[in-house]
């Protein structure tokens, strides 16, 4: 299979320490990976270096066949056009609508005429499980869930190749989590997209991905399905996935 994002010897040293001393991953066309790793391994640092936000202070990163830290702030901002990104928070404008956030790239990256880049907007949002009425609304007048759905409908807007998200399911409550979980595998599986994601929701991680990479101590220790990660012998992983397995028995009474 073709790799989409390819990290190789990434290394990271920020206040004095390497927070990464020399990563490797891929993932592949049409994959959806999760990065896991305890609070402090840089999970979401990564993720942004994977997009560009923030430079490792050593190694390659290539995305969609170009390297990322040899391109010209040009050709920087043509392809970030190619990907799509959902920050934790939603990073909404709070003064705009959901529909003026969701055009923003529009506006920004083609010269769309306003008529049809308002069908657009609206295919968008609907994608995202909005209901219609939303497209008025303000951030401030969402639920969490709804905030989620908007941005992830901000991050469609230019057709990405690629989805990059920041602990998609948190400030989520279960269940909005899991039907959450559910759009976005429909959405990667209908449109053909390759995603990587943070996450340190174990039911994500069950119930959406296709691969888990693990990372502890600045490196990655182990990667695969989650069904086979779960069993490798590690500390830190068996910690890990075992936290699900109490909580089902805490749940079924065992």
């Amino acid at each position: 299979m073709s790799a989409v994002l390819e990290l190789e010897g990434v290394r990271t040293r920020l206040a004095g320490q390497w927070l990464h001393d020399g990563v490797n991953f891929r993932v592949n066309k049409g994959e959806v990976v999760a990065l896991i790793g305890g609070s402090g391994s840089g999970k979401t640092v990564l993720l942004r270096e994977c997009v560009g936000l923030l430079r490792p202070t050593s190694g390659r990163i290539q995305l969609l066949g170009q390297d990322l830290w040899s391109l010209s702030p040009e050709d920087l901002n043509r392809l970030r056009q190619r990907f799509g990104m959902l920050f934790q928070e939603g990073a909404l404008f709070s003064s705009l609508t959901v529909a003026e956030n969701v055009a923003v790239p529009l506006r920004e990256h083609t010269d769309l005429p306003a008529r049809l880049r308002d069908q657009v907007v609206a295919l968008d949002i609907r994608l995202a499980g909005l209901p219609l009425d939303a497209a008025g609304k303000r951030p401030a007048e969402l639920s969490g869930g709804m905030k989620k759905r908007a941005a992830l409908a901000r991050a469609l807007a230019l057709q990405p190749e690629m989805l990059f998200l920041d602990e998609p399911t948190s400030g989520l409550d279960p269940i909005s989590a899991r039907e959450f979980d559910r759009l976005l595998r429909t959405l990667c599986d209908s449109l053909g997209l390759t995603a990587l994601l943070t996450s340190h929701d174990l039911d994500t991680l069950w119930g959406m991905v296709d691969r888990v990479v693990v990372l502890n101590d600045g490196k990655v220790i182990a990667e695969g399905p989650v069904a086979e990660v779960a069993k490798v012998d590690q500390p830190w992983i068996q910690s890990y996935f075992s936290a699900r397995t109490s909580s089902k028995g805490a749940t079924n009474g065992i």
